[in-house]
């Protein structure tokens, strides 16, 4: 619905699920990367990674999934907040403006599109973290006693 003043519309946008959807996938999102940072301990935290090429690609995939998990999360919050505010713009800067819904539509769509790229970004960087902590186990000594046949 456009509310029309002297120099600006106004979208004013009902109440709807999608603002409950917004937030939900805000705390899923926020629970999954919550999740890899644990069983990755951070890439901080723990033993050193072997060196070479996996945990090369370690390290540039944990700050690429910190981003794409930032602008998903400012894109879901802003969508939900958007959600329930108005939208305000003038009318004699733009000819033919875009209407109410492709605005909040556009928002959350973004939102989903960056927590596809932080699943994606993620998986890479465990599998990626996993290939270079697997050289990094120091060989485990047995101290038991051995028993040895007597002939």
């Amino acid at each position: 619905m456009i509310n029309r003043d002297a120099e600006y519309n106004y979208c004013v946008y009902e109440s709807d699920v999608a603002t409950g959807l917004g937030v939900g996938s805000f705390f899923f999102l926020l629970a999954s990367q919550l999740l890899i940072m644990f069983a990755s301990r951070c890439l901080c935290c723990g033993r050193a990674l072997r060196p070479g090429k996996p945990r090369s690609w370690a390290i540039v995939l944990f700050i690429t999934c910190w981003v794409t998990f930032f602008i998903a999360e400012v894109c879901l919050l802003a969508a939900s907040v958007r959600n329930a505010y108005h939208t305000k713009y003038r009318t004699y800067l733009v000819q033919h403006p875009p209407s109410c819904e492709v605005l909040r539509k556009g928002v959350f769509g973004a939102g989903a599109a960056f927590i596809v790229f932080t699943g994606i970004v993620s998986e890479l960087f465990y599998v990626s973290y996993s290939k270079a902590d697997e050289g990094s186990i120091p060989p485990r000594m047995d101290g038991g006693i051995r028993m040895k046949a007597f002939m």
